[in-house]
């Protein structure tokens, strides 16, 4: 017991053993881990700087592109359509705009953004990095920018840039041939290359400038920018680049295009639509070339351009004019009397009329055993007539009569051949195809079997232009501009040369003949022109006011097409009917008779009378273009 009491509380050797231990087993972890850092230092320092040093070098140079200049569009003559402005935008840097919420409520108080236009603002600074802008307008007008200058201070983070912005001087005059640029959407992105739009915020979206995009849009080029690890840029002064300064490739500019309008006879055309819904086109018949394009009402280009409020785009959606939709390519109209040169050179070549054939016109037309009468637009009758007096004076029975034995089918074939029923293909988009009926087409578009049935009298109003029958007005010129060549027709087109903007090397696009319609004999061609020829200058031309006082020969046709149809013993009183509901006045032209330069063809919605309120707008046309020598590029 006495011993146990003298027993040692620690055992010194043990411990010393145990410290010992630990020390040398910290010093081997350490010198691991020690060895394994100077391992992946050699690997990162030396085995693998190349690689890197190049990954390194990606981090600090940012490739931005740069977008091209768009190209310039010119008229015949070199007048600019469509140019590149410098405008200043009005951008937003969000984090150096202290309250957000404040600055766009005061910048709206000053009439510098609307109030519909804050969500989508809003939307693209939540989106986006806070150190890149975001644009509130495109383009600012001088007053705005004198407004925003005054009180720059009170915006901090909100400035002026300088932008290159597309401009339209002439505005609605060419709105529907041109078209315009808009901000690119999502749609656009799915059919556009996106490594091409890199950089680039607009596109063309109708039109030339749409048709053309790839020619106007251009190369795009590139810039390397220095950035922080924020992915911000700084500038290149503060890096040591000595020997390795950020590259650049400039981008290439796209074409400028040269268009065959001719902005004085679009200004003529445009003018004389003022006011009224419809349409002029005109072409040069030897060529196919577009002299004028014009759709009314219009609207004005650089709003798109520039950028347009919802409620603004709205505003043109909803109007019931429909200033949007081009009248001119795709309005779909009954073309009334002005099928009839056409159907009248058909009748002749399969033998259902002659020369010399001689009709009686009491004012109205039936059907064998039929009591329903097809009325002449002269409720009196025409009396005794002709091939030729039928054409001058639009006697509707002689063509009634005849269409029996010239059928409906006989009727499709040979107004195709003249364009009819089909898109032109002209080098924009949106073209409406018309519409020429035929047995075979009814079949196909009606379901049921009673209605797939093609009955006389269909023929017989389809042989004035109406039921079935549809036209645009592009069509029509096309057409006429086919009968003034006897039979020779071309592809209509818009863009007639292209430039190169680095060298200035013109390319002229060729006319592109198209088949020639199937009648050879020269002496039919020769009695329906000049049955045309007396429309515009006998004392009993449909059409002879019109052709009062001109210095040289034209031809034409007027056309009348209802609009509702009346009841058999209705007469139809323009005084009480709504305008909307009264008949579209069409009219065809070329000139001179002999070696014709320019087709016409006009349509005035509910404009009544073709050869009163059409035919003179065709004639201002005329009269201008072959008043002064119009060679082009």
């Amino acid at each position: 017991n006495q011993m146990s009491l003298f027993a040692p509380i620690k055992d010194h050797h043990s411990e010393k053993q145990l410290f010992v231990a630990r020390i040398v087993l910290t010093s081997v972890v350490s010198i691991i881990l020690l060895g394994i850092v100077i391992a992946r230092l050699i690997q990162l320092q030396l085995v693998e700087h190349e690689l890197f040093a190049e990954r390194s070098q990606g981090n600090r140079i940012r490739i931005e592109a740069v977008p091209p200049t768009r190209g310039l569009i010119f008229d015949r003559k070199g007048k600019v359509l469509a140019e590149n402005l410098p405008a200043y935008q009005l951008e937003l840097i969000p984090e150096q705009v202290p309250n957000l919420d404040d600055a766009l409520g005061r910048l709206e108080r000053i009439r510098l953004i609307k109030t519909e236009d804050i969500p989508r603002i809003k939307n693209l600074v939540r989106t986006g990095p806070r150190f890149k802008p975001v644009t509130l307008r495109f383009r600012l007008s001088d007053e705005e920018i004198a407004r925003f200058a005054l009180q720059r201070p009170r915006f901090p983070g909100v400035d002026l840039q300088p932008r290159l912005v597309r401009h339209y001087p002439n505005g609605e005059l060419v709105a529907h041939a041109i078209g315009y640029v808009g901000a690119l959407s999502s749609a656009d992105l799915t059919r556009l290359d996106e490594a091409a739009y890199a950089g680039t915020s607009h596109t063309g979206k109708t039109g030339v400038e749409h048709f053309n995009e790839n020619m106007l849009h251009g190369n795009v080029g590139f810039r390397q920018v220095v950035t922080n690890a924020l992915g911000r840029q700084v500038p290149v002064e503060t890096q040591d680049f000595a020997d390795n300064l950020p590259q650049r490739e400039n981008p290439v500019p796209g074409a400028n295009l040269y268009l065959s309008l001719d902005i004085d006879l679009q200004r003529v055309a445009y003018e004389q639509l003022s006011g009224r819904r419809g349409a002029v086109v005109a072409i040069d018949p030897n060529n196919g070339e577009i002299l004028a394009l014009v759709s009314s009402p219009s609207f004005n280009p650089n709003a798109f351009a520039t950028g347009m409020s919802p409620s603004e785009y709205n505003a043109l959606q909803s109007n019931e004019d429909r200033p949007l939709f081009n009248r001119a390519t795709r309005g779909n109209y009954p073309p009334g009397s002005t099928i009839k040169p056409m159907l009248s050179l058909a009748a002749l070549q399969v033998g259902a009329t002659n020369l010399t054939r001689r009709s009686f016109c009491i004012g109205w037309y039936s059907l064998p055993g039929n009591k329903h009468r097809y009325r002449d637009w002269r409720r009196e009758g025409h009396g005794e007539v002709n091939l030729h007096d039928a054409l001058e004076q639009s006697c509707d029975v002689y063509f009634y009569e005849i269409s029996r034995d010239i059928g409906i089918d006989t009727m499709h074939q040979y107004l195709q051949q003249f364009g009819l029923g089909n898109s032109t293909g002209l080098d924009i988009t949106g073209e409406a195809d018309g519409l020429v009926p035929s047995r075979e087409w009814k079949r196909q578009a009606f379901r049921k079997r009673e209605d797939q049935v093609w009955f006389p009298g269909e023929t017989i109003i389809a042989s004035i232009g109406q039921g079935y029958m549809l036209a645009t007005p592009l069509q029509l010129a096309n057409a006429v501009a086919a009968l003034s060549m006897r039979g020779q027709r071309y592809r209509p087109h818009l863009v007639a040369a292209f430039e190169d903007p680095l060298d200035g090397r013109r390319t002229l696009i060729a006319p592109e003949p198209l088949t020639r319609v199937s009648i050879d004999n020269s002496f039919y061609w020769d009695s329906i022109l000049n049955a045309m020829h007396d429309v515009m200058h006998s004392p009993t031309g449909t059409a002879r006011d019109a052709g009062r006082g001109a210095t040289y020969d034209m031809a034409g046709k007027s056309g009348t097409a209802q609009v509702f149809s009346l009841a058999q013993d209705e007469e139809y009183d323009e005084e009480q009917i709504e305008e909307r509901l009264r008949d579209h006045a069409l009219f065809i032209a070329f000139a001179p008779l002999d070696e014709p330069r320019i087709a016409v063809s006009v349509i005035i919605e509910n404009g009544s009378s073709g050869s009163h309120i059409a035919a003179p707008i065709a004639r201002a046309l005329m009269d201008l273009y072959l008043g002064y020598d119009n060679d082009a590029f």
